[in-house]
């Protein structure tokens, strides 16, 4: 007898549909090392385990918030093997910030379904949006947004009548739920062990084109540490051309190391605005990014909460024009 494992089409999926089968990951050392190999990791909290205990108060260093989203996503890709493409994510916010030794487990649940216009000489596809919810080993809240992914009907002529205002899906990030993610963290110990600026050297409106770019490199070892199944990021057959699709996460995580370099005393990521993917990374692309912070806002017990924009570009063979990729507005804190 022969079968075939589980990966539905977009017909295949349905409102309400839930899934919470995927295998939970203990944050480990060993896990960040790899990610921090991978991308390029930069933030102190989650390298230093000294200063985040004296910072944070826990007996680990924070997992990065990077390293977090993309056991989430991952988890939550079962639904989307066949995926052609992660059109967004919206309202990610961080409820509690996750230690090194921490355990994270997904339920991921189908919210909307639209089914794309038919484009001649194309198969049928349809957008799945997707609510993802994590918890930590002791059913703490982690993270809760969505995310949109497109696939192909397995009737390639296929009609559903899915219809739903992808545009409604989705909310921004409560700024009370973020500043929650702080408490309890001693910012004062943060700026008396990290050199400036701080807090009272930033201005809205400054924009940081990050010097240096980054190669990508390692997508489908990315993808894998994250238990990211979707066939685009690992078989050539299945993406575009021939090549291999670089998981949307590996593209943010650059953009968020170059982030780092812009503002090198950044507490940490606390949230998205949104996150759109613009168009296509593959592996062997070139990553440079541009930094505006639009908006500073104080925190009741001091350093502030920062309205970050980064807009991404990528280079394929030298001589290539490049073309815009990532779109990415994010919350994040300085001491």
């Amino acid at each position: 007898m022969t079968g075939q494992t589980y990966a539905p089409f977009f017909e295949d999926l349905s409102h309400g549909q839930t899934l919470a089968s995927a295998p939970p990951i203990t944050l480990t050392s060993g896990l960040a090392a790899q990610h921090q190999a991978i991308l390029g990791d930069r933030l102190l909290l989650a390298l230093d385990a000294t200063l985040a205990r004296d910072v944070i108060g826990g007996d680990a260093a924070l997992a990065h918030p990077g390293l977090v989203c993309d056991i989430a996503i991952g988890q939550s890709t079962e639904l989307t093997q066949r995926v052609i493409g992660n059109l967004f994510y919206r309202g990610l916010v961080f409820h509690r910030l996750p230690l090194i030794g921490d355990t994270l487990r997904t339920t991921t649940e189908v919210v909307g379904l639209r089914q794309n216009s038919a484009k001649p000489g194309r198969p049928a596809t349809g957008l799945a949006a997707l609510r993802i919810r994590t918890v930590d080993q002791e059913g703490r809240e982690i993270l809760d947004f969505h995310r949109c992914a497109m696939l192909p009907l397995r009737d390639a002529e296929g009609q559903t009548g899915e219809a739903d205002d992808m545009v409604a899906i989705g909310s921004p990030p409560d700024r009370e739920t973020m500043v929650d993610a702080l408490a309890g963290w001693d910012l004062g110990r943060y700026r008396a062990a990290v050199p400036g600026p701080h807090s009272e050297a930033l201005e809205a409106g400054t924009v940081w084109e990050v010097a240096g770019a980054d190669v990508v490199s390692s997508a489908p070892e990315l993808a894998r540490l994250s238990l990211n199944v979707a066939f685009a990021h690992h078989d050539r057959g299945a993406g575009r051309d021939g090549r291999r699709l670089v998981y949307g996460g590996h593209t943010i995580g650059i953009a968020a190391a170059q982030l780092n370099r812009a503002l090198p005393g950044l507490l940490t990521i606390l949230g998205w605005q949104s996150c759109d993917h613009l168009g296509p990374v593959f592996e062997g692309d070139t990553l440079r990014s541009t930094v505006e912070l639009e908006a500073v806002d104080p925190l009741p017990a001091g350093g502030t909460l920062l309205s970050l924009r980064s807009r991404v570009v990528a280079q394929g063979e030298p001589g290539e024009e490049e073309r815009e990729v990532l779109d990415w507005r994010l919350f994040g804190a300085m001491a």
